[in-house]
């Protein structure tokens, strides 16, 4: 390959690659600025509707661990192939969806396509720059898969104006076209000189059913209570399932995860921020436009715009941040992200239904200021102490433990919206029967009390 395209063919990589994976994130980001019209279109429930979002997700993370033993089976240009054309066929499938069942379903395997490709761009980008070079090269990646969050809830609320919702379906279709034109020429096949591995087919079905039963035992417990028979059911067969995983993967001699690499103290810290990154980022992408446009009452096209300014910070921080990640320690970096992270979420914990417009801008700047400089030296830092035989574990693994942390936080950032939201009803009924004072600001569910 380096003979036939010469010194760009690392960066041809890192376009191709970035062209799947951008596709990948904005359509994550981009549906969240239509899940209230969604809902009205299809008279869903806030309860059902958060499973375009956690689906999605809990999809994603359960395949992101299927791409090392794709690349060593098929190589990964047949990999990428199959599953950008997967995802094309079911953003189509979800844009002309008829009823909230096949749209919810159509969303969760798109996640499960998209969930191949994201690790897939790392391993590929790690095989054909030097290790001196990892840093600059996620930061130029990462600035292209950042854009779409940057631009996604702002394109999102201008083609939900226009076009209607059913339009943010189809934005991401020139980006995954263009990347499947490009693969068969810049991504390698497989290895013919390797033996075509075993798939761990008892792991992955303990892993789906895992991840399945804990989602669906917090969505169920929200409704029906935490110590109803049915949550505590659910929450039973997940735990289960995650000794049944952890035992069989300890066991199979080709584990889906080898959950031996954990052993490494930085990259199981690296695993660990990269869960409460995830839980962060997908809980405030989804809760944000969420709240401003049922409690604030802002159009898709203000929420979008809302949170256009921080995609644009983040897009410069995480530049410059895997510049200096080839040069400093990644702990330090990391370190300074999450604090500008927790100081964002602070402050948004004292928002109400009259904050003003610039105000949450801000405050959604210096959140994504931080996840700028966390992003590069988390990912570089989490995999560069890994043997290269493990690389490609290394890679989905990190990347399984964030989805999987989103899901986790959008989940439970549902299950906390519908809690205030019951109890500020009930006590705007109890203000209407005279039975307590009046409430300062009942246009809030988060900050209604009494005077």
């Amino acid at each position: 390959m380096f003979r036939r395209y010469g010194r760009w063919y690392r960066w041809l990589v890192v376009l191709t690659v970035m062209l799947g994976t951008t596709s990948m994130v904005l359509a994550t980001t981009i549906v969240n600025v239509v899940i209230p019209d969604i809902m009205t279109a299809f008279h869903m429930g806030q309860g059902r509707a958060q499973w375009l979002s956690t689906g999605f997700l809990a999809a994603m993370a359960t395949t992101m661990l299927m791409t090392s033993w794709c690349v060593r089976a098929f190589g990964q240009r047949r990999t990428y192939l199959a599953a950008i054309i997967l995802f094309i066929a079911l953003s189509l499938v979800g844009g002309l969806s008829d009823s909230a069942s096949v749209l919810i379903v159509s969303r969760i395997i798109q996640g499960a396509a998209g969930g191949i490709i994201q690790p897939l761009a790392m391993i590929a980008i790690f095989q054909v720059f030097p290790a001196n070079q990892r840093g600059r090269a996620m930061g130029i990646y990462g600035l292209g898969v950042v854009l779409s969050p940057a631009i996604g809830p702002a394109l999102g609320g201008l083609l939900a104006h226009y076009f209607g919702w059913r339009a943010v379906f189809f934005v991401v279709l020139p980006f995954c076209l263009l990347g499947a034109v490009m693969a068969p020429f810049f991504l390698v096949g497989r290895d013919r000189s390797e033996e075509r591995p075993a798939f761990d087919w008892p792991g992955f079905a303990l892993l789906a059913a895992f991840t399945t039963s804990l989602l669906a035992g917090l969505a169920t417990g929200r409704g029906t209570g935490w110590n109803s028979a049915p949550a505590l059911s659910l929450s039973a067969a997940a735990a289960l399932a995650c000794l049944g995983f952890a035992w069989r993967e300890l066991a199979c001699r080709h584990p889906l995860l080898n959950l031996r690499i954990f052993a490494n103290r930085q990259f199981s810290a690296a695993a660990a921020v990269s869960f409460a990154y995830g839980m962060g980022i997908y809980g405030s992408t989804y809760l944000i436009p969420l709240f401003v446009q049922t409690i604030c009452h802002y159009t898709p096209i203000r929420s979008g715009l809302l949170l256009f300014p921080g995609g644009v910070v983040l897009a410069g921080a995480i530049t410059i941040a895997g510049r200096l990640t080839d040069k400093y320690s990644a702990h330090g970096i990391v370190i300074a992200g999450l604090a500008c992270f927790g100081v964002s979420f602070c402050l948004f914990a004292g928002v109400s239904g009259t904050t003003a417009f610039q105000t949450m801008a801000w405050w959604i700047v210096l959140g994504r200021l931080g996840l700028g400089l966390v992003i590069p030296a988390l990912n570089a830092g989490a995999v560069q102490t890994l043997k290269p035989e493990l690389l490609g574990q290394g890679s989905g693994a990190v990347n399984f433990v964030r989805q999987l942390g989103g899901a986790f936080g959008v989940t439970m950032v549902s299950s906390f919206l519908d809690w205030r939201t019951a109890a500020s009803l009930e006590a705007v009924q109890m203000q209407l029967k005279g039975a307590i004072p009046p409430l300062r600001s009942c246009c809030n569910p988060y900050t209604c009390r009494p005077a």
